[in-house]
């Protein structure tokens, strides 16, 4: 019982000290603090850290060149193994211990969604966030800017992309969380503006522990093709159960948060049967500035070069140019004023808030991965 109340007070201690320390709105002296939390090991882990490598690679060249109005820009990242409970402590902590102005490129989305009423009171704008649902982000409405495309949209492209080409007979593997079963509803409903119906659906635990048993089912379903929401190692297991029972010739279509280049690793030769639909433009481009510049940064900080760490860098790009938009008087209400108003061209893609919703862009590119890792279009 005294333990109870200790952890209570201690609770309630560290939100007064977050709400107290918000009433102002602006940022503290120093650093420009952007609080990050997400799920950082593990199968899960793995891609969500080149995520945050990519990002750091912007924030470290803009810092180099004086940082945003003389101010420097710090990201904290804490972990929460993807639980709502932990999220939404990491925010508090993020916000009363480590005095974060903003948040950026958060994971998750029955993590985002757990935290909507703590964004909503802070204050403090979200911006870009990884791997959340269309509910979570409408969830989050008024507090969080998303910079990739949603997943309706992904699912739509493709699904359209499949019928296109003649294959009728689609399968569904999603993570067994909120986010993958609304994933699941979203290829549905772009199956049945085909008259299609899904041949089956599999539900995926994130380390993967399922995945022989979702194999066999995608195997036995005889689907041509399967449309995967599974991060990490997850997709490459899939992939590989679903080989040894017997569907090697099934054609795999991940969304953009399956990590093509690991996932080629794990599969080998099966890799030829897999696509992907990517969020952001094509990270080996010769013709666009933005993507050369991180080319040379990421090879100079040895971060890997590829989509998962592109998609950091973009989703840094904008973050800065919305801190800078913002002015010097750097108060969270500018911050949210400049986000709502801001229309930008980013590496290739555009990107515009000025709309009804929080989703920025709504960029799609299918690129096929290779059996060595490497991305076509």
């Amino acid at each position: 019982m005294q333990r109870r109340r200790l952890l209570a007070a201690g609770a309630a201690g560290a939100g007064l000290a977050w709400t107290g320390a918000l009433r102002a709105q602006g940022a503290a002296e120093g650093d420009i603090v952007l609080g990050q939390t997400g799920i950082l090991n593990g199968p899960l882990g793995a891609p969500i850290r080149v995520v945050l490598a990519g990002a750091q690679l912007a924030f470290d060249a803009v810092n180099a060149q004086g940082g945003v109005n003389g101010r420097k820009v710090k990201m904290v990242s804490l972990d929460d193994d993807l639980s709502p409970e932990k999220a939404v402590a990491n925010y508090e902590r993020l916000l009363g211990e480590h005095h974060a102005f903003a948040f950026f490129c958060c994971v998750g989305s029955a993590t985002t969604a757990a935290a909507a009423k703590l964004l909503a009171q802070s204050g403090a704008p979200m911006v870009a966030g990884y791997a959340v649902s269309d509910s979570a982000r409408d969830k989050a409405g008024g507090a969080a800017y998303f910079v990739r495309a949603t997943f309706a949209r992904e699912a739509q492209a493709l699904v359209q992309h499949l019928t296109t080409v003649g294959v009728n007979r689609i399968a569904v593997a999603a993570l067994d969380n909120p986010g993958g079963a609304e994933v699941v509803k979203l290829v549905e409903a772009a199956l049945a503006t085909h008259q299609l119906q899904a041949v089956t659906s599999v539900a995926v635990k994130g380390d993967a522990s399922t995945a022989a048993a979702a194999g066999k089912a995608l195997a036995d379903s005889k689907a041509q093709a399967v449309i995967m929401y599974l991060g990490g190692t997850v997709g490459g297991e899939v992939m590989k159960a679903t080989a040894a029972a017997g569907g090697r010739s099934t054609m795999f279509y991940g969304m953009s948060i399956v990590p093509g280049d690991l996932t080629a690793k794990l599969v080998g030769n099966q890799t030829s049967g897999l696509a992907i639909s990517q969020v952001v433009p094509y990270p080996w481009s010769d013709a666009d500035a933005q993507a050369r510049d991180y080319r040379q940064l990421a090879e100079r900080s040895q971060v890997p070069v590829g989509y998962l760490s592109f998609e950091g860098y973009v989703n840094a790009l904008v973050m800065v140019e919305a801190l800078k938009r913002t002015g010097r008087e750097l108060t969270r209400p500018r911050l949210h004023a400049a986000l709502k108003a801001m229309r930008m061209r980013v590496a290739g893609m555009d990107v515009d808030f000025t709309g009804a919703g929080n989703t920025g862009s709504r960029f799609i590119e299918m690129v096929r991965v290779t059996q060595d890792g490497k991305f076509l279009r």
